[in-house]
């Protein structure tokens, strides 16, 4: 049986709602002026934890930036680079992506898709520009206005 309470309804609520007005925005940004794209795949599973477990590590600023950023150079080192087929850079990129979060402590799950997403697009490196850091700052603007002034949540952690 499923046991729903009033504080987790509430959480899934808030979470939902400001995931909404987040992805809004970016979305307004990328359909409705000429200033590029603002939406990236990932920034939806980011939403998760930005809203729904805000003192995660994974939720943190640096953790969102520097995995998004950093995954998402990886899949397209892969794409000008790396000469194999496809299958197989794709699974070395998510693979090296993982790696790097890890390794750099910047690990953020939503951001190990981001190599999947660049190579079956065949992105340039503009797209670490947009979507990638401009969504990523917006995204963490939200965030902390949302989570620390209106929620009143400790956010970010450090």
């Amino acid at each position: 049986m499923i046991n729903i309470t009033k504080e987790k309804l509430l959480k899934a609520s808030i979470a939902g709602v400001l995931s909404t007005i987040t992805i809004g925005f970016l979305t307004l940004l990328t359909y409705k002026t000429t200033m590029g794209l603002f939406l990236a795949a990932s920034f939806g599973s980011s939403m998760v934890l930005l809203y729904g477990f805000p003192e995660s590590p994974f939720a943190q600023p640096k953790n969102i930036f520097f995995g998004h950023f950093l995954t998402a150079l990886i899949g397209i080192l892969f794409i000008n680079y790396v000469d194999l087929p496809i299958f197989i850079n794709i699974a070395l990129a998510v693979g090296f992506g993982i790696f790097f979060m890890i390794v750099l402590d910047v690990v953020h799950p939503p951001a190990g898709g981001n190599p999947i997403m660049v190579i079956i697009g065949g992105v340039s490196f503009e797209y670490l520009i947009n979507p990638i850091i401009f969504g990523c700052l917006i995204i963490l603007i939200f965030g902390i206005i949302l989570n620390k002034f209106i929620l009143k949540k400790n956010y970010p952690l450090s």
